[in-house]
């Protein structure tokens, strides 16, 4: 995957131990998730493996963290499992 530097990722991962969501965002995408794979951001670290389900590419920072924030959100979370429930049902 070529990610563009100049960009911003919103990303949702899924814990395969206990199937609950996990989104972030950041600017370089495949550091991040390595982090993420290697136990070193608190917040995923005893919830592993972890399963990337779908990103988002933007070009402007606070574009990024507003989407976040939504997907954080009720509405955001329940719009995400809408839109994946096909992919869900195989995890």
């Amino acid at each position: 995957m070529t990610l563009n530097r100049n960009s911003y990722y919103v990303y949702v991962l899924i814990s395969l131990k206990d199937k609950r969501f996990y989104v972030g965002y950041s600017r370089y995408l495949n550091q991040r998730l390595k982090q993420h794979s290697n136990g070193e951001v608190i917040s995923t670290r005893n919830r592993r493996p972890l399963k990337l389900l779908h990103y988002e590419c933007f070009i402007n920072e606070q574009d990024a963290k507003a989407r976040e924030v939504f997907l954080k959100s009720g509405f955001g979370r329940n719009q995400l499992k809408s839109a994946l429930k096909r992919t869900l049902k195989f995890i």
